[in-house]
């Protein structure tokens, strides 16, 4: 089986080593060449076809966002993962990126004197969203902005079992609890741009580390008609606001006397992450059980998988994102295997899914109607 071929582009060389050697350490990736800036980067990418490009932010002559735009510009659409610092000012800059086009990114070590520790935490980040992101080398993606793959032999639309009706009347949604990891940023961005204020409130995971979840929220916020604030823990949900799980805290929720309270705590990882989609989801389907909507979007690996089988149980409604549209279909495809998601919808879909979901007089069985527009094969 052909390697994934990695282009490192980096004008650091520390940094460029570091990440050479954290990807060298996995057999089935290949570091084929590093690149000092982004106008050595661009002829590489043609010249060398990688499947993969990790970029850093900051580079002289061209920098990572501009790299990108010139990349996306040209039809190429290879997977490209950010590798930045981690700062304020830099996390807005990594956001800008992936509105750009990026794909993914990737934290720099506090401190990379020490080879061998920072080679460690590199690797732990870098090498699973590598291999989620190629998961068949040589293959170029087709959409833009996402890395698709040629279909897996023997797997069809058949390994989707939708989720059985709910054979009571459905009860008002109170409350959307939502998660996402690989390529959430912008599928969040595009589901709550394009959806008006909601009577209900929100409240979601996106796998990301500290401080870039209080960017992620601001961002948000100035986006969309709804408010939305990191959650700082004890806050009664509101209808019309979004509650983004801060980074490395789990997000619960709890019942009040007024409906639901925000609850923060560092337990252990779930699903190897904190926050958790697990999480929440379990806590909130016990909060509000029926009244309840859950969407699962683009990510690697299972995180929210469990939480829907525990939101369908308790009479609450799942949907997840297609795989066409998702960047990585791994918990959205977790969940539609498990045969726990009532819908599997397109990401442009997603935003009205959900409005439409909310609003008291929709009728009982359009909610739970699961249907495709074209069979998704991979």
């Amino acid at each position: 089986m052909p390697r994934i071929r990695v282009l490192v582009v980096d004008d650091s060389i520390v940094a460029c080593k570091i990440v050479a050697d954290a990807l060298a350490g996995d057999p089935e990736i290949e570091v084929i060449g590093t690149a000092a800036n982004g106008r050595i980067a661009l002829t590489m990418v043609a010249q060398l076809a990688p499947d993969l490009v990790t970029m850093d932010l900051e580079m002289p002559l061209m920098d990572g966002i501009e790299t990108v735009r010139a990349l996306r510009r040209r039809g190429d659409r290879l997977p490209v993962i950010m590798f930045t610092a981690v700062s304020a000012q830099d996390a807005k800059a990594t956001f800008k990126a992936l509105a750009a086009g990026a794909t993914d990114f990737v934290t720099k070590p506090s401190s990379m004197i020490s080879a061998d520790p920072s080679l460690e935490e590199v690797a732990k980040q870098l090498v699973p969203r590598v291999r989620a992101l190629v998961p068949h080398p040589g293959v170029r993606p087709a959409v833009p902005g996402a890395a698709k793959a040629a279909p897996p032999v023997g797997l069809s639309a058949d390994a989707i079992r939708p989720a059985a009706p709910h054979p009571r009347t459905v009860r008002p949604v109170r409350a959307v609890v939502m998660g996402a990891s690989i390529g959430g940023p912008e599928a969040l961005s595009r589901v709550l741009r394009g959806t008006p204020r909601l009577p209900v409130p929100i409240v979601l995971v996106q796998h990301m580390p500290p401080i870039f979840t209080r960017q992620f929220a601001a961002r948000l916020d100035s986006l969309c008609a709804s408010t939305v604030l990191e959650s700082a823990g004890g806050e009664e949900l509101e209808p019309g606001h979004v509650y983004v799980a801060p980074g490395d805290f789990h997000l619960e929720l709890r019942a009040t006397a007024r409906g639901a309270q925000t609850v923060l705590h560092q337990g252990p990882l779930v699903n190897f992450s904190r926050p958790s989609v697990d999480v929440l989801f379990h806590s909130a389907s016990r909060v509000f059980g029926g009244d309840l909507l859950a969407v699962v979007l683009t990510g690697m690996g299972n995180d929210g998988c469990a939480g829907s089988e525990a939101v369908a149980a308790s009479g609450g409604t799942v949907m997840v994102q297609d795989e066409a549209s998702s960047v990585v279909w791994g918990m959205p495809g977790a969940v539609a295997r498990a045969g726990f998601a009532h819908r599997v919808v397109p990401l442009d879909e997603v935003g009205a899914a959900i409005f439409a979901a909310v609003q008291p007089a929709r009728p009982a069985a359009g909610l739970y109607l699961t249907t495709r527009s074209e069979p998704t094969h991979g």
